[in-house]
């Protein structure tokens, strides 16, 4: 899934307007000629026989550094598509990869040539491997969904999404799933902090595991209009997979989210008793979703927002927010071999190859996130002559 050319033109209209970096890299000024300023952009083979060094360690991955040609589908990328995401890493880059954003800048008119010629003479490669050694992992999905929802309860909207609870820091881990639902003293701690209600309860659960959605809500007077609830906070109690209980009683063997789903409409009286299984229970907060915001996710843990397709999930403690990424997987159900930003996070990605990968928003993004589940291949791309950071 891709933003759009009207997309990247208004990007490229807006970047011009923030303040260039004030050192790194610089790509070659641009050329003029008798008929006015052109721009142009290096191309061409780079020589790629500098000596490795040794690898780097992070608190839960080994860098291990790689010549480019080990990164399967480097040349045939469309670079142009992850230029949005790292255009929005620019917004709060990591200290190391600030100095590359008034290169970043430049190049969001460049080919995909030119792109690709600055990123292998401006950025060392570094395969990702745990601290054992293991160079594979899992790539899993995620998504925004979309659903429907009214700013007052009424008979067939009853399921309640709330704001975080005033009373939510002192006590630690807060109330569960179950007792919220349940407890007169935890209904009482969120009467008034609904935010809107849903007439389904797995849809809030779905909302609750992706964390973000957009909604269609009618408001008090009969008007429509479309709002994004962002993860607001938890109430600190641990995940637990509605996939894994289900698997752990031999109730499914599929526990991807169409399996799931295929169980919770034959079985519509266990499906509280599912719900419940996951004591994890999220507050949100509500944005407006229009003009450009709506062509892009929620923001992800490093306070950017997410871009489709080219942003991705991972452990902090194998890559830092903001990093450039080139992933490989292989699946049964489709092949990435592209550049992505390491832009969000997620309690269930541990591990130094691991990672969650944003697909977008409605239904069609969550049926192919909820597939997904296969083979992983991770090499942070860092600049060149910078030390790998240890945290």
């Amino acid at each position: 899934m891709t933003v759009s050319l009207l997309l990247r033109v208004s990007m490229a209209l807006i970047v011009g307007t923030l303040a260039a970096c004030s050192s790194g890299p610089r790509v070659p000024p641009a050329s003029t000629s008798p008929g006015g300023p052109s721009t142009s952009f290096p191309t061409g083979a780079v020589i790629d026989t500098a000596p490795l060094g040794p690898p780097s360690l992070r608190a839960k991955s080994r860098w291990l550094p790689v010549r480019w040609a080990e990164l399967p589908g480097f040349d045939d990328d469309a670079l142009h598509e992850a230029w949005n995401a790292w255009l929005r890493n620019c917004e709060r880059p990591h200290a190391a990869l600030a100095g590359l954003c008034k290169d970043v800048r430049r190049l969001s008119i460049a080919s995909p040539a030119e792109q690709r010629h600055w990123l292998q003479t401006q950025l060392q490669p570094y395969r990702v491997e745990s601290l054992d050694g293991r160079s594979e992992g899992m790539l899993t999905s995620y998504y925004e969904p979309e659903m429907v929802g009214s700013r007052v309860r009424t008979a067939e909207f009853n399921i309640p999404l709330y704001r975080t609870p005033q009373s939510l820091g002192t006590r630690k881990p807060w109330y569960t799933r179950q007792q919220i639902e349940t407890l007169p003293e935890a209904q009482a701690a969120l009467a008034g902090r609904e935010i809107a209600w849903l007439n389904d309860p797995v849809e809030a659960l779905v909302l609750h595991i992706q964390g973000s959605g957009r909604l269609r809500i009618t408001e008090p007077d009969g008007s429509v209009r479309q709002i994004r609830l962002a993860y607001a906070g938890t109430n600190d109690q641990p995940y637990k997979s509605v996939g894994r209980w289900l698997l752990d009683r031999g109730l499914i063997t599929d526990a991807s989210w169409p399996g799931i789903s295929a169980w919770i409409a034959a079985n519509p009286g266990r499906v509280q008793e599912m719900l419940w299984s996951n004591p994890r229970y999220v507050f949100f907060k509500e944005e407006p979703l229009e003009g450009l915001d709506a062509a892009f996710g929620p923001k992800g843990a490093q306070g950017v927002p997410l871009t489709p397709g080219r942003s991705i999930a991972v452990d902090r403690g194998s890559i830092p927010y903001g990093t450039p990424v080139w992933l490989y997987s292989k699946g049964m159900e489709v092949e990435y071999k592209r550049l992505v930003m390491a832009q969000d996070t997620g309690s269930a990605i541990v591990g130094a190859v691991r990672a969650d990968y944003f697909m977008g928003w409605g239904k069609s993004a969550g049926d192919l996130a909820g597939r997904i589940k296969q083979p992983l291949r991770l090499w942070a791309l860092w600049p060149k002559g910078l030390p790998v950071p240890q945290q």
